[in-house]
């Protein structure tokens, strides 16, 4: 309770003293600026108490009045949010190279990860090593055809346990078994680890611990984010805590890297080249990545694949499940193309066009991230009109995108036919995997895994909610 009171009386003292500055400061007219209009902040703590809950439904409201450009204040950091499909086009497409940078939160500073994250590193040589590596040696199309079979293996397995379940009448926890599968297929991917193997049980259960962990202190609001004064001391311990996650799995991922230099693998691996060898194989190269910098890649790629993935495939059986027509409808295309007693290859994704229109649209109504990972205005920027002032914090609502009235027919609706019949070009107004060159790098493997996953589920199986529930 003490330590909770010394951060209160700190926080209020900063307010008197910054409410000393403003009524004593005088605005600089010699360069006058017309900045993104906004709703009137507190002084100190700005608009946080309108945004603590469902902040992207909030930021959406705000919209409604004040345009798709508008500045909030999330305590001392000056956040500029876009809200519409043209805005984004503007500042992340036309203006890409002004906003490449990143507003760093505090708990990815743990083991100095932001300084070797491909997530977070601000656009540099460093970050275009990271981000030219990840696209031709991780995620091009002979990298992923190449381990197709691992994830077609670990696909085996889900429809084994579902085959096992039916005949057993158990209740299936999609959720769960979503997580599960996603975060299986991403680590076989990367570096041969399959969760599954009760030989990798203790390497298994640091994974998945450590990924969970990550994600759930990930999306807590932390108030050093608010109030950089504050990052030193850490206040509410995210940094700390994280860090514990952080380094367990650094220390498996440099397990697995020296047994790879020494010539030997984990006693379940597959062996075949995976993203691991094929990162190792650019080390010591002029111009390439350090071997320090391969777990925290691998970290990166492991932590936001598996939460994003998961997340949609839970939304599109729901959104399927909600509505039976639709369930059908992709069930009967699968039939169809695949046949009955055939699964599902990552080869018969392009020959599937509305099983794509399912994903899209519940990329378009659930983005797993609804406020994109922060960008950072390294300059003054003009956009319509208004200026995004240097070292602002820019917030993509890619919820409210989504569901854009002006763009969308029926926008709350789930109807994949939407997609059906649409060239590329309607696309963006989807950003859920980003936009530009800090786009998701690991996109065109998400899009495989959904559709391998979704696919195997609705193809193989008839599914109802555990007790007639609406």
């Amino acid at each position: 309770m003490d330590y909770l009171s010394f951060i209160l009386c700190l926080l209020l003292a900063w307010a008197a003293i910054y409410l000393l500055i403003s009524a004593t400061q005088k605005d600089d007219q010699s360069h006058p600026r017309k900045l993104p209009p906004g709703p009137h902040s507190f002084p100190v703590i700005g608009h946080l108490p309108s945004l603590a809950k469902n902040p992207h439904t909030t930021l959406a409201e705000l919209a409604k009045t004040y345009g798709p450009l508008i500045m909030v204040h999330l305590g001392q950091i000056p956040t500029v949010v876009i809200s519409s499909a043209t805005m984004a086009n503007e500042i992340l497409q036309n203006n890409d190279s002004s906003v490449s940078s990143r507003t760093v939160i505090d708990a990815v500073r743990a083991h100095n990860h932001h300084e070797r994250s491909l997530i977070w590193l601000p656009d540099g040589p460093k970050w275009y090593t990271l981000s030219k590596i990840s696209t031709t040696k991780i995620f091009s199309a002979a990298s992923l055809d190449d381990s197709q079979s691992l994830r077609s293996n670990i696909v085996n397995d889900l429809i084994s346990y579902l085959k096992k379940s039916s005949e057993d009448g158990r209740v299936v926890d999609i959720g769960q078994l979503a997580s599960n599968t996603t975060m299986n297929l991403l680590s076989t991917t990367l570096f041969s680890l399959d969760l599954n193997d009760p030989s990798n049980s203790e390497n298994a259960h640091v994974v998945q611990e450590s990924i969970r962990g990550i994600m759930d202190l990930s999306g807590k609001p932390n108030l050093s984010d608010y109030f950089p004064m504050l990052r030193k001391m850490d206040p509410l311990q995210i940094r700390r805590k994280i860090g514990v996650h952080f380094g367990k799995m650094i220390d498996l991922f440099n397990t697995t890297i020296n047994q790879r230099l020494e010539g030997k693998r984990l006693t379940s691996s597959v062996q075949c080249n995976d993203a691991l060898d094929s990162l190792l194989s650019t080390t010591g190269n002029e111009d390439q990545i350090a071997q320090s910098d391969i777990p925290h890649l691998l970290r990166d790629l492991l932590s936001a694949g598996a939460d994003s993935t998961s997340t949609t495939l839970v939304w599109a059986m729901a959104e399927l499940l909600h509505n039976p027509e639709k369930l059908r409808k992709a069930k009967g295309e699968l039939q169809k193309v695949i046949g009955i007693k055939n699964q599902i290859r990552e080869s018969d994704i392009n020959r599937l066009p509305y099983l794509n229109a399912v994903i899209k649209e519940t990329l378009r109504l659930h983005p797993s991230v609804p406020l994109s990972i922060p960008r950072k205005a390294d300059t003054d920027l003009k956009v319509f009109g208004f200026t995004v002032p240097k070292n602002a914090q820019i917030l993509v609502n890619i919820w409210a995108i989504g569901r854009d009235p002006d763009v969308w027919d029926r926008p709350d609706e789930f109807d994949p036919d939407r997609f059906i019949g649409l060239g590329s070009g309607r696309d963006y107004e989807v950003i859920a995997f980003g936009s530009g060159r800090r786009a998701c790098p690991g996109r065109v493997m998400a899009v495989r895994m959904l559709h391998l996953m979704l696919g195997s589920l609705i193809h193989g199986f008839e599914w109802e909610v555990e007790g007639g529930v609406s």
